[in-house]
């Protein structure tokens, strides 16, 4: 549950707790005969709706939720025949009925749950009216209207976040496969480097120093040519290697020792 989920179900707590408040203060206010009456129903309905939070079922099965919400309705059905002010409380549970429902049953509890107050209201009223019927059906009207909307922007929201996370994985994978194909190509190039260069050295190497061998001790210049001439192929195959590790240092040495490179780096 993210802190702006959280927050706003704390709201809606607060609001049922108020209105239930409200219908309590309204009744010893009004000095209505059934007050201790109201005053007990409602902590009934405080106490069967604070057991919704607490119960990690409610929120996890369709079987809790009904349940829940029918033992929530049932007291507040109650409420409503001993006390007008309770119609206001269909609206918070709008919201909460159609946060635990699938939708068409959420709807239909809510379509019940203002069929109730509507009636409820109408016999304190003693006569039924169109105003009678306007305040909970509008609220009604709202909450779906809010909730509908809200699961809309979730489910946006959702859909989003797995491109998202599917985009980032799709690059990923492409660029280890870059880096592959990268470092698959840098070793054909090294191995052809070498293959062409540094090998055909050394073998031209071991050829003149074995012909060096066959002409020992006999022609012992014609040996001296020879070991020159692999001498010769010797320091040009070392200016090839010198010349492959300078193109596999890091940037950071270009121009510089170790040493300089790594004060460069302390000092950025």
């Amino acid at each position: 549950m993210t802190p702006t989920v959280r927050l706003l179900a704390w709201c809606l707590h607060l609001l049922v707790v108020g209105l239930l408040a409200l219908a309590v203060v309204r009744a010893f206010a009004d000095s209505a005969p059934d007050a201790v009456l109201v005053a007990a129903v409602a902590v009934l309905a405080a106490v069967t709706y604070g057991l919704g939070p607490l119960l990690p079922a409610v929120g996890r099965s369709y079987a809790g939720a009904v349940v829940w919400l029918s033992a929530v309705g049932t007291v507040w059905l109650v409420l409503l025949t001993v006390s007008p002010e309770a119609v206001w409380l269909a609206f918070p549970l709008y919201f909460v009925q159609l946060h635990l429902l699938p939708r068409r049953s959420g709807l239909v509890a809510v379509l019940l749950t203002t069929a109730a107050a509507v009636v409820g209201f109408s016999i304190h009223q003693g006569a039924f009216s169109p105003a009678v019927a306007i305040g909970p059906s509008l609220g009604a009207a709202v909450a779906v209207a809010v909730v509908w909307s809200y699961q809309a922007l979730y489910r946006e929201s959702e859909q989003r976040r797995m491109l998202i996370d599917e985009l980032t994985a799709t690059r990923a994978d492409l660029a280890a496969a870059q880096h592959s194909a990268g470092v698959l190509e840098e070793r054909e190039r090294l191995a052809r480097e070498i293959h062409d260069t540094l090998a055909q050295g050394l073998s031209s190497i071991q050829l003149l120093l074995r012909a060096a061998e066959r002409a020992l001790p006999e022609r012992v210049d014609v040996a001296a040519g020879y070991v020159g001439r692999a001498r010769s192929v010797a320091v040009d195959n070392l200016g090839e290697a010198r010349r492959f590790v300078a193109a596999l240092a890091p940037p950071a040495l270009d121009g510089t020792t170790p040493a300089g490179a790594l004060e460069r780096l302390c000092a950025t």
